[in-house]
């Protein structure tokens, strides 16, 4: 979760929106992504899908294998995502601020961790109060 929170953090420190997310394999990691709606123009670039594009090609059984760690509870679209490469587990830093689609990922079978944690909860918590038109945009409000 540390290296997902160091994509958050760079998120913010170029203007965009601190979420970050890590594909793992075998323990190490093979994707990083951050937000980067903002800095790149991009309406699909969340942290998660930014994690998956930055992974590259990869087997089908790589994905099987995979553990996505995600700052922030995953929306509908990277959650499609998941389901679609069928990583089998997601590893979430807070669900506070935002509840994505985890009963949709559990009733297609890929197991979901909450951590609840401080850093990630605090990190965007600020972000919405700081940056409200920003953070409605990014959830389609």
């Amino acid at each position: 979760m540390e290296a997902a929170i160091e994509e958050a953090r760079t998120s913010q420190a170029q203007g965009g929106i601190p979420i970050g997310s890590v594909l793992v394999h075998s323990g190490e990691i093979i994707g990083r992504g951050r937000n980067r709606r903002v800095q790149r123009g991009s309406v699909i670039l969340h942290g998660e899908m930014d994690a998956l594009e930055n992974t590259g090609r990869r087997p089908a059984a790589v994905y099987r294998e995979c553990v996505l760690y995600t700052t922030l509870s995953p929306c509908a679209m990277c959650s499609g995502a998941v389901v679609l490469y069928g990583i089998p587990k997601v590893v979430i830093g807070e669900n506070r601020n935002f509840t994505g689609e985890e009963e949709w990922l559990r009733s297609r079978g890929v197991e979901v961790e909450i951590q609840r944690d401080a850093t990630c909860v605090g990190m965007l918590s600020r972000f919405i109060r700081e940056q409200p038109m920003l953070w409605n945009e990014d959830i389609g409000k």
